[in-house]
Order: structure tokens, then sequence, then C-alpha cells
């Protein structure tokens, strides 16, 4: 399922590279190897483009993107955000209807009981709420505890995130689209981490925006992912690869799998079409 290298003096494999943050492009420690740095830096020395793709809203992809002097656009918000990291500056924000969103929740709370709330707020500094029960990963970043529901509504947010005492991210996720999915996108984007969004926005939809902008097109783009909110920018770009620690749902739409977050995959890709 590998793509040949290009002969010396051929045209770019591809001019676009999209990829996934989480699980993907960073280590679980949450920065890039210097081999994957100097992979993507070949890549763009060629003259192909990079953007990232990722389910963080701005304020918690910022930091990294910071870190890594990364200075081009990127898509935020599981599609949501286009973000221009140089200038600091949001593009585009595409908000969730609250009324679509509570309609949504009080469907899926009718099949399966009480669930535990958090949301992501519109916004440069938009802030992610967290609700009672609410079970948040470890790591640095930031949220605010919620403790009055009406707070979930009180300004523009971008999802909500769901959770469930017993069920697991993928029962959960499949019941939501069952009860509510004709009144808001439902996707799975890491461990503990199941979204409600605008009904029909996906990383794709961000990506084709960002991509549009830099006047490239699908057909031109390579995109890594690792979780199944990253099936529509597979769906979307002209070849998918998969981490070896993804998703079985993203591995079974790959076009190619590559080693792990942890071992570089990453870079095992780029080096063989951009260094060969």
């Amino acid at each position: 399922m590998s793509a040949p290298a290009p002969a010396a003096g051929a045209p770019l494999p591809y001019k676009l590279i999209a990829t996934d943050l989480d699980g993907t492009l960073l280590r679980s420690d949450e920065t890039v190897s210097e081999r994957t740095r100097q992979a993507l830096a070949a890549a763009t020395a060629a003259g192909a483009a990079h953007i990232v793709v990722t389910g963080r809203a701005v304020p918690w992809t910022r930091h990294i993107l910071d870190a890594l002097d990364y200075r081009g656009l990127a898509v935020c918000g599981q599609g949501g955000q286009v973000y221009h990291a140089g200038e600091h500056r949001l593009l585009t924000s595409v908000t969730l209807d609250r009324q679509l969103a509570g309609l949504a929740l009080s469907k899926i709370e009718a099949e399966v009981g009480p669930l535990y709330l958090a949301a992501s707020r519109d916004g440069l500094e938009g802030e992610v709420l967290v609700g009672p029960g609410y079970r948040v990963q470890e790591g640095p970043l930031p949220n605010v505890l919620m403790d009055d529901p009406g707070e979930l509504w009180a300004a523009p947010i971008n999802k909500v995130y769901i959770q469930h005492p017993t069920l697991d991210d993928d029962a959960l996720a499949q019941l939501a689209r069952q009860v509510a999915g004709d009144l808001v996108g439902v996707t799975v984007a890491g461990e503990g981490i199941v979204e409600l969004l605008p009904l029909g926005l996906s990383k794709a939809t961000g990506l084709s925006l960002a991509a549009r902008r830099l006047g490239l097109t699908a057909k031109e783009t390579l995109a890594f992912g690792d979780m199944p909110n990253d099936i529509p920018m597979f769906a979307w770009a002209a070849r998918g690869v998969a981490m070896a620690n993804a998703h079985d749902e993203l591995k079974a739409v790959a076009d190619e799998f590559t080693a792990s977050h942890e071992d570089d995959g990453v870079a095992v890709v780029l080096e063989r079409l951009y260094l060969s």
C-alpha cells in the first residue's frame, strides 16, 4: 500500500501535507520529534505546504504552533476554524447552534440518561467549560469548571463534548448519531472525546477552505491521521495515511499505514516521498 518515491527532478508527489496533531504529529508528551521536524522542513523546502488540521480549538492549539515556530494556516476546532498562526488571527469561525445542540442533548439523554458535558467557546481566547463528572484528560490544557449548567449556553460555542457513565466512546457516538444525527454532527476525536458539531462540519470543510487560500486542491493533498474524525479528511485528500496507533474505523479507509506517532510515522512517509 506504499506510494513509490519520486524520481530525481520529478514534480512534487503532493503539494499539500495535512497532519492531525494528537496521536499523529505529536508524541504522547505533546512534542514533535526532531526527525519529524526535519522531514517536514525538507518537504516544505522542496515546495510543499504543511497545514495542521486538528480537532482542538485555537486556544488549545496556539501554544503548540508557537513552539514549532509554525507561521502558516491551521485548521482547528474540527474544521470550524481557519487560523493564521503567523498573524495570530482567526480567518473563519463556525459556531454550533445552541438551540439545536440543546435539543440534540435532550434526545440523546432521553435514550441513555444524563450525560457529562463540556463545551468549547468560540474565539481566539475561547474557554473550555467543564461540567460536573466530565473527565478531563491530564495535561496542560486550561479549562474552567462549570457549576451552573446554564453557563454552557451563555456565549457562542464551537462544540459540545459528551461522556456517559458506562457507554464507551464508539457506542455513545453511534447512539448519538441515530437519535440526533439530523440536528448535529457527531464525531470521536480521541479517547473520551465524543463531540457534537454543527451539522455537516468536518476537518475536510476547514481543510478545503485553507487549501483554496493557498491555491491548492484535494488531488494535491496527502493527509495523516489517527481517529474517526480524520475520516472526512481522508475522503477529501488524494491519499490518507493512518498511523499504526489509529482507530480501526480510520484504518478501514486509509490508503496507507505508517509507524505510530511515537515512532515518527509522519517522518517515515515524508522521507520516502521527499528525500529519496
